[in-house]
């Protein structure tokens, strides 16, 4: 069973995955997304009572909290249960790219040069990841929506503000690999 769940998936079988799930949210009248879930726990801790941003009835959104659930869970039997002992494949060009930005070649998920403890704890480390997550949890807050919400759930539903949100997902993308990304490292 663990050779069947830890090959490679295809790319066919996950979209027909993810189709499946959107056509029974949308069938239940529900969206898909992750950002939501910070807004529902503050709720369920009883933020409402002093913003009313908060003030909404938490408990309709219990099942995208099974999810979030799921999926941390999902991540822990992947890392500890699932792992195989193989590098890391990473395409030679990216290896490339990794390299004139000061990256070695992960071994691991994430590189260890922006992601280990040491790097964490350094001054540079620590405002990159907490201007990231800042700039990440503003811009889909501000956004309406992640990634995922928009991306997968909104451009379902036909949504002409999650199109230009995932078009403004991709120009943000390409100016931070392509020009801030090259001046930070």
């Amino acid at each position: 069973m663990s050779d069947f769940l830890t090959q490679s998936w295809s790319w066919w079988f996950s979209g027909l995955v993810i189709s499946a799930t959107m056509f029974t949210l949308l069938f239940f009248g529900q969206s898909f997304g992750f950002s939501s879930n910070l807004r529902t726990i503050c709720a369920a801790a009883g933020a409402g009572k002093n913003v009313q941003f908060f003030n909404f009835n938490w408990r309709n959104q219990i099942w995208n909290l099974v999810f979030l659930t799921g999926a941390i869970i999902g991540g822990f039997v992947s890392v500890s249960l699932l792992k195989n002992d193989q590098p890391m494949q990473l395409a030679d060009d990216t290896q490339k790219d990794l390299l004139e930005l000061g990256f070695s070649t992960p071994t691991d998920i994430q590189p260890a040069e922006l992601f280990s403890m040491e790097a964490i704890m350094s001054i540079k480390g620590f405002f990159i990841l907490a201007i990231g997550g800042l700039m990440v949890g503003f811009g889909s807050r501000y956004a309406g929506g992640c990634t995922s919400g928009h991306a997968i759930s909104g451009l379902s539903d036909l949504q002409l503000p999650s199109l230009i949100a995932v078009v403004g997902f991709f120009m943000g993308g390409l100016l931070m690999t392509h020009l801030l990304f090259p001046m930070i490292f």
